[in-house]
């Protein structure tokens, strides 16, 4: 079988709330990616794989073995895997690269697939507004942050990480959708356009599954997540779609 298909999905959020609730959200994960495997070109996870991140020289954190060996088996098998830090990961490094074969974007980037420009990224700290979080994700995103968080104890660090994490989620990352001219990526995605057209705009963050039109040319899709709407969107003859995995 000819693998064509791009599957795009994001926000997992592995290890919340509880890690009994994060067990059952992997296994069902591991099965939409044994389902796409048999005709996957590439899979672009799109950020917040994980509620939490961070790599020590010696020690990353526990947990979710299935996930990962499944995407160590998706590179063994010529899956190309591309990993898009969000602002829950964005304290990964080479770690997954090494050990699992993907390949980490900190930053956006444009791909050419099926004849159709395609822009992705996690999606925060873009466009207009919310300029607090622009502003800690700096000191987030600094090596003197980062080299000071390393001095912590792997257990208070984790801790302290996963408080501020559910802080995160409650402030508005997965506030209801309103209207196009309320959200904000969708704004990004306008400007953008006027300046470097695509085709298609892919995110995350939002938690909320969407797809608008942007102009005659491009479309703003976002992923949702695997909180409550368990969706992705797949490349497939150069149409992008959103679509709801159920077993």
């Amino acid at each position: 079988m000819t693998k064509e298909k791009i599957y795009f999905a994001s926000d997992f959020h592995l290890g919340s709330p509880t890690l009994k609730d994060s067990h059952k959200r992997e296994k069902l994960i591991v099965s939409w990616l044994n389902d796409i495997e048999k005709n996957a070109k590439a899979v672009y996870l799109v950020g917040d794989v994980f509620d939490f991140w961070f790599e020590y020289k010696k020690v990353i954190p526990k947990g979710f073995v299935r996930f990962l060996g499944k995407l160590a088996e998706l590179t063994d098998n010529g899956i190309d895997v591309h990993f898009f830090v969000g602002n829950h990961d964005l304290w990964m490094q080479d770690y997954l690269e090494k050990e699992v074969g993907i390949k980490v974007h900190h930053e956006n980037i444009t791909i050419r697939e099926r004849g159709k420009e395609i822009f992705i990224g996690h999606g925060d700290g873009l466009g207009k507004g919310d300029y607090f979080y622009k502003f800690l994700r700096k000191i987030f995103t600094s090596k003197i942050c980062q080299w000071i968080f390393a001095r912590l104890h792997p257990n208070f660090a984790f801790s302290l990480a996963h408080a501020w994490s559910k802080g995160s989620r409650k402030s508005g990352e997965n506030a209801s959708f309103i209207s196009k001219e309320k959200e904000i990526l969708y704004g990004y995605c306008k400007e953008q356009q006027s300046i470097n057209p695509v085709d298609y705009y892919i995110f995350g963050h939002r938690h909320f599954p969407l797809k608008l039109k942007v102009d005659e040319k491009a479309t703003y899709i976002n992923t949702g997540d695997w909180l409550q709407h368990y969706t992705y969107a797949v490349l497939d003859n150069g149409n992008l779609e959103l679509k709801t995995y159920t077993t």
